[in-house]
């Protein structure tokens, strides 16, 4: 059993940058896939970004692709997602996943979620 647990949300100026964290507690992560998700009121939750457990391969929306930045680190069983240049439309409740083998941008890849946290960008 995993358990993640959400940080870093808040209320940001578009423009501006937020630094989300992810900490993983109980069954090591280090052999899963780690991601991103966001929901926004009345949308369907959709995958903005994704690490593989090798660090090696990065997966990205375009929506968010050269704005947001994952990164993991095993040793704090963290993952963390820069966000700059945020938008207005980037607004959600971001959710880290975890449990998949490998990176998918479906969120039935994944046994885990956290609670959530929210992130509102205004104009």
């Amino acid at each position: 059993q995993v358990q993640l647990v959400e940080s870093g949300g808040g209320l940001v100026q578009a423009g501006g940058s937020l630094r989300l964290s992810c900490a993983a507690s109980g069954r090591t992560f280090s052999n899963y896939a780690l991601a991103w998700f966001r929901q926004a009121p009345g949308k369907e939750r959709e995958f903005v970004t994704g690490i593989s457990w090798s660090y090696s391969l990065t997966y990205y929306a375009d929506s968010v692709k050269g704005r947001f930045t994952i990164s993991r680190d095993n040793a704090k069983n963290t993952v963390y997602l820069q966000m700059n240049s945020l938008k207005p439309e980037d607004t959600a409740v971001y959710y880290c996943a975890t449990g998949s083998t490998v990176v998918s941008r479906g969120p039935r890849a994944y046994n885990y979620w956290g609670q959530g946290t929210q992130v509102t960008v205004s104009s």
